[in-house]
C-alpha cells in the first residue's frame, strides 16, 4: 500500500514535469523549423570539394569555377578572381574592384553584365568616383502578374503607389536590407485587379526596396543615355572577345587542375600570355617590333662561330 501511495505520488510530479518537458520540446521544435528555412543544403564534390555546383537553367548542372575578369577598353586584362561556381557574381565583384581601382584611379565607368545587378554593386562604383554601365534585366516576375514597375515610389512620402491608385505604407526593414511596404487588406480585398496585383491569404500586397535602392536607379538613368549605350556596345569588342578567344583558343572551357589555388594560378598565366599575344600583335602592326631571327640561322650561326678556325699563320719558331 504505501508503495502505492508513493508511486501516486511520484506520478503527480511527473505530470507536472512531462508538461515542462512538451513546452520545451515545442520550443525546440519551433527552433528546429525556423532554422530549417534558414539553412541550405549545398552539395559538395568529392573529387575537388573546393569547386561549386553550377547550374545554368535545367539542363547544364555541374561542378565548375567561375572567373570574373576586368580588363581595359583595348581588351587588356588587368585583373581577375576565380571562385567556386555557387558563388553568385556580386559576391566576387568588391574584392575584384578594390584591387583594380588601387592600380588605376583614374577610371571613370564600369561597364558590368546583367549578372551584377545588385545594389551594393552600383554602391559600390558610385562611391569609388566611377559610374555604373548596366544593361536591362527582365524582372522576375509571374506571367500575367504587374510588374515591380508598375508600383511607383513616391519618395517624399516614403510609400508606394499599386496600379489601382492605393498607397502602400512602410511596415518593416528585414535582415537582408529590404524596407517592406504593405497594403491595406480591407482595401485589396473588394479590388478588382488583385488577382493581377497578389494572391496572399491575407489579401495583403508586399513591395520591397533596398535601402540602397537609389544607386541602382542611378544607373538604370545611365543606361538610357546616349553615352551609355555606346559604351556598353564595347563589350562586345573587349570582355565578350577575351572569353571567346580563352574558350575557344586556351580551352578555358574546362580545367585539368584540382583547387581554386591552382586553377586561379593557371588563369592568371593565361591571360598573361594572351596580353603578351596582343601587346606583340600591336608592335607589329605599328613597326616598333623588331625584326625576329630565325632559330635555325641563329642556331648555324653560332655552330659557325664555335667550329670556324683561325686562319692566320703561326709565327715561327726560332732556330
Amino acid at each position: 500500500m504505501g508503495q502505492d501511495n508513493t508511486k501516486t505520488g511520484t506520478s503527480n510530479n511527473d505530470n507536472k514535469q512531462d508538461s515542462n518537458v512538451n513546452i520545451n520540446n515545442n520550443q525546440e521544435k519551433e527552433e528546429l523549423k525556423e532554422n530549417t528555412r534558414n539553412t541550405q543544403e549545398i552539395i559538395v564534390s568529392t573529387t575537388d570539394p573546393e569547386s561549386g555546383l553550377f547550374v545554368k537553367g535545367e539542363k547544364e548542372r555541374c561542378f565548375a569555377y567561375s572567373v570574373s575578369v576586368a580588363c581595359t577598353k583595348n581588351a587588356f586584362v588587368l585583373d581577375l578572381e576565380v571562385a567556386p561556381g555557387n558563388v553568385h557574381d556580386t559576391q566576387v565583384f568588391p574584392d575584384l574592384f578594390k584591387r583594380v581601382k588601387k592600380r588605376h584611379p583614374g577610371i571613370e565607368a564600369v561597364v558590368l553584365d546583367a549578372g551584377y545587378i545588385s545594389p551594393a554593386v552600383c554602391r559600390e562604383i558610385i562611391k569609388a568616383g566611377a559610374l555604373p554601365v548596366m544593361p536591362y534585366k527582365r524582372p522576375m516576375t509571374k506571367k500575367g502578374y504587374f510588374k515591380k514597375r508598375d508600383y511607383v515610389y513616391d519618395e517624399y512620402y516614403d510609400c508606394y503607389l499599386c496600379p489601382n491608385n492605393q498607397v502602400l505604407k512602410y511596415s518593416t526593414t528585414n535582415r537582408e536590407g529590404y524596407r517592406e511596404y504593405k497594403s491595406d487588406p480591407k482595401i485589396c480585398r473588394e479590388c478588382p485587379v488583385r488577382s493581377k496585383c497578389t494572391q496572399s491569404n491575407n489579401y495583403t500586397k508586399v513591395v520591397t526596396r533596398h535601402v540602397w535602392e537609389h544607386y541602382l536607379e542611378i544607373a538604370e538613368d545611365i543606361r538610357h543615355t546616349y553615352w551609355g549605350k555606346e559604351l556598353y556596345k564595347k563589350r562586345g569588342e573587349t570582355i565578350e572577345r577575351v572569353f571567346a578567344d580563352a574558350k575557344e583558343k586556351h580551352g578555358m572551357r574546362y580545367t585539368h587542375l584540382r583547387g581554386l589555388r591552382k586553377v586561379k594560378h593557371y588563369l592568371t598565366l593565361l591571360f598573361a600570355c594572351m596580353n603578351l599575344k596582343k601587346l606583340a600583335t600591336w608592335k607589329k602592326k605599328q613597326g616598333t617590333l623588331p625584326p625576329a631571327v630565325p632559330a635555325f640561322s641563329s642556331f648555324l650561326s653560332k655552330i659557325h662561330k664555335i667550329f670556324t678556325f683561325n686562319k692566320t699563320p703561326l709565327p715561327s719558331l726560332a732556330a
